[in-house]
């Protein structure tokens, strides 16, 4: 107690959470053994059918760091998030997911971070954990930034495509967020599937000046080889990801330095979602028969940011995406739709295999 009021958390962690009964103790419990203390943990029940909230408000009631707030109706992970938001009073706020865990050290890391270079935001790496089905861990992939302290915008900014092509900058879970610069820019969570969290990131990130980069893992994110959304069939997909890439387009626009070396990055992430679309549109639940996916292709080619950004693009690492690139270049339909038939073979008869040429291994 100060002055008679109680003095606020450092940190806020806001755990949205509906559906995962198996795998919310250990979230919670790697919070609770974090070594650096001063925090308070946000759940925000979405409604959830199972005993997700009976499990936190048992720790809650032993714990009076740890908050439950109830959605009569569920509202989705934005709105959860965005509920979270308003509750926290802490200096900075992250996002956790109820059905990953984190490293006892973590919270101590990013507190001394910022108490060396005071910042607006804080990021650090993850390893990914796969599983199949039966919830067997198949592999592990650890993604690992470089340290770095960012104090100028004019330094941050071109470091940015970086972290976007390191699949870092879209994920809300590996960032610490300074909670008043949230509030001051009024920023919400987008009702949005697939893209909510760089939709999130884009608008926070446009006119910041200062981050530090943990050159850490400590965040283990839980990956299904079958089952999770970024694997169950939506129909906006390919809408939705285009809308990412220009969103990113357009900031590094307003930047200034839409460079051909970011044009190149940014085109082969949108190859990859081109490709990807053209793999699930061989789904049944696509509706879609042979002429069909050949108009759909036909119109990709046709598009303004097609032709702004894949003759740019350049595939260092992926033998898969380089001949895909060649074929968007030359807009060869039929060689693209039977290079997305393969695809979508090896997805639905070896989803491990897929998984792992997928995420660089």
């Amino acid at each position: 107690m100060e002055n008679g009021k109680s003095k606020n958390p450092y940190f806020t962690i806001v755990m949205p959470t509906y559906g995962v009964e198996k795998y919310i103790e250990r979230a919670i419990l790697s919070i609770q053994k974090q070594t650096f203390a001063d925090w308070e943990l946000i759940v925000v029940d979405d409604c959830s059918p199972d005993r997700s909230g009976q499990i936190a408000e048992k720790y809650g009631a032993e714990d009076s760091r740890i908050r439950i707030i109830r959605h009569e109706v569920n509202q989705g992970v934005s709105a959860a998030r965005n509920t979270g938001t308003k509750a926290a009073s802490g200096e900075y706020i992250w996002y956790m997911d109820p059905d990953d865990y984190v490293d006892a050290v973590l919270l101590e890391q990013v507190y001394a971070s910022i108490e060396c270079s005071p910042v607006q935001a804080v990021l650090f790496g993850h390893v990914e954990e796969y599983y199949d089905k039966r919830g067997s861990l198949q592999y592990t992939h650890s993604i690992c930034p470089k340290e770095h302290c960012f104090k100028t915008a004019e330094e941050l900014r071109p470091h940015i495509v970086e972290l976007e092509q390191e699949t870092l900058y879209g994920y809300p879970w590996n960032k610490f967020y300074r909670l008043s610069y949230i509030r001051e820019l009024k920023l919400e969570y987008e009702n949005v599937k697939l893209i909510e969290d760089i939709v999130f990131n884009i608008q926070y990130f446009m006119d910041i000046e200062t981050l530090n980069i943990l050159p850490i893992t400590p965040y283990h994110y839980g990956k299904k080889l079958e089952g999770n959304l970024t694997n169950k069939f939506v129909p906006d997909y390919f809408i939705l990801h285009r809308r990412r890439i220009e969103m990113l387009f357009d900031q590094f626009s307003y930047w200034g330095i839409c460079t051909e070396e970011v044009r190149s990055i940014l085109g082969s992430l949108y190859g990859r979602y081109i490709l990807s679309a053209l793999e699930r549109n061989c789904n049944k639940q696509a509706g879609m028969d042979h002429a069909q996916r050949y108009r759909w292709c036909r119109q990709v080619f046709s598009d303004g940011l097609f032709n702004e950004l894949i003759p740019a693009a350049r595939a260092k690492k992926s033998m898969s995406l380089r001949i895909a690139l060649l074929f968007f270049r030359w807009k060869r339909t039929i060689l693209c739709l039977t290079m997305g038939r393969g695809i979508y073979i090896v997805r639905r008869l070896m989803p491990v295999v897929y998984s792992k040429v997928k995420s660089g291994r």
